[in-house]
């Protein structure tokens, strides 16, 4: 199966040199999920945001190549880069709440993209809208077209930002703990629409989370972050039943068990930490000019 997304000894460092992302290399193919998974901080956001060009302006790419279907990004002039990228490529944003505009109908923020980015005519891009609403299972979609964003749960307002996702077709799809903000109930309806859509188009799917449990049940690979580097990379079956680094054990110990919601919780070991610490400080120095 070959990869959609290619990303090979991926640097990204914040002005003066500080490491944020070492040397990551992942594949994520057609029709597949790929999980990135880490403490908060561990730099997953990070690749996803260097994917779709969105880095933060004291972040640089350093070293490395993303390749999308066969190109590599970071080769290309920024603005054939970004026009590449917005014609084969989405996100899923964590917060309902904040990524939609507040002033704006619901309507335009799906449809924006495909007349602006696409060139398609607005009424076969609300005709599209119209119909991935649908798809996403919301009720009366000429209403909730019409609708602000403060008019709807937070549910629907995710549904509306996995429809605005798929609204072009695209070929890669980043999600970035797009259930976060949500309560166990609607987690779980989400989680199952994104898997269905995912399937449904065929979609090369980067699945940012720090939930192992969440990984079990959507991603078909993974790779674990700790600091910016990948610390295990793996099959999902595999993973779960064997997995190599002793970080990767510590984490899945570390998993809150539903057959024993009132057990006790294990930290991860202060000498996996250390352990992984001086992997990462070693790695640095190989690095090092």
């Amino acid at each position: 199966m070959s990869a959609y997304l290619q990303i090979r000894n991926l640097c990204v460092t914040l002005k003066g040199g500080i490491p944020i992302l070492r040397r990551v290399s992942l594949d994520v193919a057609a029709g597949q999920v790929h999980g990135l998974v880490g403490e908060s901080g561990a730099g997953k956001s990070m690749i996803g945001k260097a994917v779709l060009g969105t880095l933060p302006r004291a972040l640089q790419v350093t070293r490395g190549e993303i390749w999308l279907d066969g190109v590599d990004l970071l080769s290309l002039p920024a603005r054939e880069r970004q026009r590449r990228i917005g014609a084969t490529a989405a996100l899923i944003p964590q917060d309902p709440l904040t990524a939609l505009n507040p002033v704006r109908r619901v309507g335009p923020q799906i449809t924006r993209r495909l007349v602006d980015i696409l060139g398609w005519s607005r009424s076969d891009a609300e005709a599209r809208a119209l119909h991935l609403l649908e798809e996403v299972q919301i009720p009366d979609p000429a209403r909730v077209m019409r609708s602000y964003p403060h008019e709807l749960s937070g549910g629907m307002r995710q549904r509306i930002l996995i429809a605005a996702a798929f609204s072009a077709e695209p070929k890669l799809i980043i999600a970035d703990e797009p259930t976060t903000a949500l309560d166990v109930t609607v987690q779980k309806q989400i989680l199952r629409l994104i898997a269905d859509m995912q399937a449904r188009h065929g979609t090369a799917l980067l699945f940012v989370t720090h939930d192992l449990g969440v990984v079990s049940k959507v991603c078909d690979t993974l790779s674990v972050l700790y600091a910016g580097k990948v610390i295990e990379d793996a099959r999902m079956r595999r993973f779960f039943t064997r997995p190599i680094h002793p970080y990767s054990r510590a984490l899945l110990a570390a998993t809150p068990s539903y057959e024993d919601p009132e057990g006790a919780l294990t930290p991860v070991p202060q000498s996996v930490i250390e352990q992984v610490e001086r992997e990462v400080q070693d790695h640095d120095r190989r690095a090092a000019p």
